[in-house]
């Protein structure tokens, strides 16, 4: 009898936990689930106010391309970089002339008399012609060359894959800027992912984004911290994610011109990192997309290179 009754508890026990598993399975599917209520939910961020955004898109130029890597812009010509060319086109969309590479593009800059293309851990120096001029590197085995700039007589290389800047004069390395401010750091450049860009303002000063710590930071050519700038923020002041700016270039008048990954917007600072404008909000670009690449025109104009839509979006002030 005893062993009866065990028997029957053991049996009313084993649906007890089963009736518990089904249960606890169906309110888990994803469907059933309530919403999380620490998860965090941008799209209240895609709408921007439109008194903040104080450019236009005036006209894009959609591209023949299968990747795209990269563009700049000089006082002539846009330079596209993507498919193992660098396709130079003018102001209307008109392509000028292709210069073809050797090996698959990361990033591109061009001066008054020289085109620079980046690739894995190489930088090749063209004349405006298409001549190779010479190569720069290989650098490191970890190298990943996301960003170049010129300046005067000077050659800005941002290295992902090694953390850090290198400093190039007539086509010598001078030195490589680490990004760290004393002796005693830990750490320089906080670099998660392959996004690690540098410029030159117009006053030639030197800004290199530390995009782990949604900073720009401003250095001496010789490698020296002298001030910098940290906004972190899913607002629109701030930048959210684990690594922006994405890219950034600069205004005649020293002010930054932003590029995000994630949320996707372009944004106008201040020479003191204060927030001032917006050029395009979230809702112009693919949710999640790319961050697209940017670079500004002597006039104000500023160009961005959408690898989504595989097109160059001009902005112009209103």
């Amino acid at each position: 009898m005893k062993n009866k009754a065990v028997i029957i508890f053991l049996i009313v026990l084993s649906l007890i936990v089963v009736a518990i598993i089904v249960g606890d399975f169906k309110s888990t599917r994803p469907d059933k689930q309530e919403e999380n209520p620490f998860d965090l939910n941008v799209n209240e961020y895609r709408d921007v106010a439109p008194e903040l955004i104080t450019y236009k898109e005036t006209k894009n130029f959609k591209l023949d391309f299968e990747e795209l890597n990269g563009l700049d812009v000089s006082d002539k010509y846009i330079y596209i970089a993507g498919d193992s060319v660098v396709q130079v086109i003018d102001f209307e969309g008109h392509i000028v002339k292709e210069i073809v590479l050797k090996d698959d593009p990361y990033c591109i800059a061009v001066s008054e008399n020289q085109l620079y293309v980046g690739n894995e851990n190489t930088v090749s120096v063209f004349s405006l012609e298409g001549e190779l001029l010479t190569t720069l590197g290989p650098f490191t085995e970890n190298s990943v060359i996301t960003s170049i700039d010129a300046y005067e007589e000077h050659l800005f290389i941002a290295d992902a894959g090694a953390r850090r800047v290198y400093h190039f004069v007539d086509h010598e390395k001078i030195n490589d800027i680490e990004g760290k401010t004393g002796e005693e750091a830990l750490h320089g450049f906080i670099i998660p992912s392959p996004y690690f860009d540098v410029k030159v303002n117009s006053f030639g000063d030197l800004w290199v984004v530390n995009p782990g710590k949604h900073a720009l930071e401003n250095y001496s050519f010789e490698g020296d911290l002298r001030s910098n700038w940290t906004a972190t923020a899913i607002q629109i002041e701030g930048f959210s994610g684990c690594c922006n700016p994405a890219h950034f270039t600069f205004l005649e008048d020293g002010s930054f011109v932003t590029s995000e990954k994630g949320l996707v917007r372009i944004k106008i600072y201040e020479q003191s990192g204060k927030f001032k404008s917006v050029v395009a909000a979230p809702n112009k670009f693919k949710e999640d997309g790319h961050a697209p690449d940017i670079a500004a025109d002597s006039a104000g104009n500023i160009y961005a290179l959408d690898f989504d839509s595989k097109m160059v979006r001009v902005f112009e002030l209103k």
